[in-house]
């Protein structure tokens, strides 16, 4: 791999707009920190963009000089891609912008900007899309992955809500892509992640939502874990189509609305969300109110900001964590039992596993419409292992990789790309399916010499 050099160092710092961070000056440690603190790389120099000129220069010195390279959002994605060794980190984190369009419901989104960033300006107006469910998560590795969120039941997967994007390719050049224009780029970098270039500007469909909504938490002990699970699958089943809910299970935190004794003690906690009338809502969510003797609950009406919120306290920058994940058209007993076996042996307080409902609207597309194919998955079944002793790698990392293996057979066989982490490069075909062998096309077309490739990598085809 060729060295940063000295030329291209100064090329760089003399005709950008940004700051150029290189490993000496002060605030380079803090800006190669990334959410996941098992990541953790030294590229030799930083440049933090402050507009799309900088990113144009940034890629064509690096490609000229045959610099490796690594793009950072948010810096959320579980496998680090945002960071390389001893490349140039392309940082796109300053360029947050967010303009909202309220009477054609359009959003305009620069890639450094936050789901928080996103849903302040949205909401101003009652307007949001599909997106995630913690508000530090990047809008640009989320969506560039598939997308999935509370409203996904509803409006589909992010990537069902993108109109078009502005991308800068291999070759360092501006391009605009959407259905009508360059229709196959568009196509690939819904879902297909960083591997065609760098998306400086994002267009969503934006759709009424909120202020208000009904959500909330309802925490069961347990013992109760068996028939809590089985009951929720047959609720699914025919759910409202404004209704979401997904499962933790998990030691309880320390909320304010459990006793204390509760505090610590294995959970299974439903998580409910409901984007209609909350009347209708706390009436069509009452079934899952009585499964039991809950060991507290808080459900209303509370601001769409706040709930896209509710779960920052236990996503914190600066743990350790490691993820595998399955995708499930059904929960079947085996996938039931599995669950609640790793559940009752967490390696760290920390650790949980949740099972986020999809199906609705993004189910209704077809696989081969984007790059992303999973259109099967009706739950995504993340095992994920947190802690913050490097102590704990080797107990927390083996409870993930056994609880993966063991829930195997229940699963698809697909995968979101967006929940991979770093050493599961074998795992790539899987997360594409049918749209592999186009994908590597595209590829090929864009970026023949693969220089985007610190990430869950296309190969260009052959």
């Amino acid at each position: 791999m060729v060295k940063l050099s000295h030329s291209v160092i100064e090329t760089l710092k003399t005709q950008t707009r940004g700051s150029v961070l290189l490993p000496e000056d002060p605030g380079y440690e803090a800006s190669r920190k990334i959410w996941n603190a098992m990541i953790d790389r030294r590229p030799a120099g930083i440049l933090q963009c402050a507009g799309v000129a900088d990113v144009m220069l940034a890629v064509s010195v690096a490609r000229d000089n045959g610099v490796l390279v690594s793009v950072r959002g948010g810096g959320h994605n579980i496998a680090g891609s945002a960071l390389c060794d001893d490349g140039l980190l392309i940082d796109l984190s300053a360029m947050k912008s967010v303009h909202i369009n309220p009477d054609t419901r359009r959003a305009y989104v620069e890639p450094g900007a936050s789901l928080g960033d996103f849903d302040h300006e949205a909401q101003a107006f009652g307007l949001a899309t599909s997106l995630g469910i913690n508000s530090t998560t990047g809008v640009a590795g989320l969506t560039l992955g598939g997308g999935f969120g509370w409203l996904t039941r509803k409006h589909g997967l992010t990537v069902d809500n993108l109109i078009s994007v502005e991308i800068i390719t291999a070759d360092a050049k501006r391009m605009r892509a959407s259905a009508d224009e360059n229709s196959d780029l568009f196509w690939a970098v819904r879902g297909g992640g960083g591997n065609f270039g760098i998306v400086t500007m994002f267009e969503f469909q934006l759709h009424p939502v909120g202020p208000e909504i009904l959500a909330g938490l309802i925490v069961y002990p347990f013992e109760d874990a068996e028939t809590v699970l089985n009951a929720y699958r047959r609720f699914v089943d025919n759910m409202h189509a404004d209704l979401n809910v997904w499962v933790v299970l998990r030691q309880a935190p320390p909320l304010p609305f459990l006793p204390e004794a509760v505090h610590g003690k294995d959970v299974v906690i439903l998580a409910v969300f409901f984007d209609g009338d909350p009347v209708q809502g706390m009436s069509v969510i009452e079934p899952l109110r009585s499964l039991g003797q809950p060991c507290g609950e808080h459900i209303g009406p509370m601001p769409f900001k706040a709930w896209q919120k509710a779960f920052d306290p236990l996503l914190t920058p600066g743990a350790r964590n490691y993820w595998k994940s399955h995708n499930f058209a059904e929960l079947s007993d085996g996938a039931i039992a599995t669950a609640i076996e790793f559940a009752d042996k967490l390696p760290s307080p920390q650790c949980e596993t949740f099972i986020a409902l999809l199906g609705g609207q993004s189910s209704r597309v077809t696989p081969d419409a984007t790059a992303y194919s999973a259109r099967d998955t009706r739950f995504v079944m993340n095992m994920h292992a947190r802690w913050e002793s490097d102590q704990q790698d080797q107990s927390c990392i083996a409870w993930a990789r056994e609880f993966f293996a063991k829930v195997e057979p229940f699963a698809t066989g697909s995968v979101y790309v967006n929940f991979m982490t770093e050493e599961e490069v074998e795992r790539i075909p899987s997360a594409y399916g049918v749209n592999q062998n186009r994908l590597e096309k595209i590829k090929k077309k864009y970026d023949p010499d693969n220089f985007f490739r610190v990430n869950q990598n296309i190969k260009p085809s052959a």
